[in-house]
């Protein structure tokens, strides 16, 4: 039986327990980004009681369930892992966020990019010794949350969303991909550790149509590094329409080779047209991103 709170962490229980809805386990990785600073200025870090402070006073309506030190290893956590927290924006009647899964488990990293500690400055989130990732991993897998990124392991710092993959997927998701939220952190994520051999799948599972899609045309301009690992394979199985790329932003080209390769798989009309399906989409083999 998984437990509510994570073992080792510091325990400071916020009080407004709620339930979640039920579905596919997910966890949302975030930053404090309380302070803006840049290469050419960069600042010190906020120290780490600080915002232990905030979470459990005035921040309460905008809590997660755990504070993270990736420099010390310390993890305060403020909600059991049973009850939805309120990192997330969450408009009334509109797609679930905070309560969207069996367990919707919110991670803020201490951490802004370009912050100071001691004499060196760190620009990435996965740049700092992650102290205490493998046991905050550890933790989560045990609620049942899978080691994959439905909409990509975050990279950069743009907004990758779909609300068709948010309600069907469950995994990690940056801030960055959750529907109805404009923020655009974490930018990074450490990666996996000490997997289960069948945590990660070696290839991009499908993601449905609807991530492939605007309404009832393609999503054009639309960004992933799912779209660039695509464009990477129908260029290895001859099927590339590019003169530029590919890259991680959808455009004209992807759809035509796209549809080159359904074409090349022995479909015809409007079986060969875009959006990619699943029978075509697990034959390409993408990597896993």
């Amino acid at each position: 039986m998984p437990e509510p709170w994570m073992p080792g962490a510091q325990k400071l229980d916020i009080g407004d327990h709620a339930p979640t809805d039920g579905g596919p386990p997910k966890a949302i990785g975030h930053i404090t980004w309380d302070r803006n600073a840049s290469a050419a200025k960069p600042q010190d870090l906020v120290p780490y009681e600080n915002l232990r402070s905030y979470f459990s006073g005035g921040g309460k309506p905008s809590a997660p369930h755990v504070l993270w030190d990736p420099f010390t290893g310390r993890i305060t956590q403020f909600l059991p892992a049973t009850s939805r927290s309120k990192s997330l924006a969450d408009r009334a009647g509109g797609t679930r966020t905070n309560r969207a899964g069996k367990v919707v488990l919110q991670i803020e990293a201490l951490f802004f990019p370009h912050c100071r500690v001691g004499t060196t400055v760190y620009p990435r989130l996965v740049d700092t010794p992650c102290k205490g990732w493998p046991e905050l991993l550890a933790w989560v897998r045990s609620w049942g949350v899978p080691d994959t990124w439905p909409m990509g392991r975050p990279v950069d710092f743009g907004s990758h969303r779909s609300e068709a993959i948010w309600a069907s997927k469950g995994g990690w998701y940056a801030h960055a991909h959750v529907p109805e939220n404009d923020h655009q952190d974490p930018g990074s994520w450490p990666a996996f550790v000490g997997a289960p051999a069948t945590s990660e799948p070696k290839y991009e599972p499908f993601p449905g149509t609807a991530f492939f899609m605007a309404g009832t045309k393609p999503a054009l301009g639309k960004r992933s590094a799912v779209f660039a690992a695509m464009g990477k394979r129908l260029v290895a199985v001859g099927c590339g329409r590019y003169t530029v790329g590919p890259g991680p932003t959808l455009g004209t080209a992807d759809v035509a080779s796209y549809e080159a390769w359904q074409r090349k798989c022995g479909h015809t009309g409007t079986a060969a047209k875009w959006p990619p399906g699943k029978t075509t989409w697990d034959l390409l083999k993408v990597p896993n991103v």
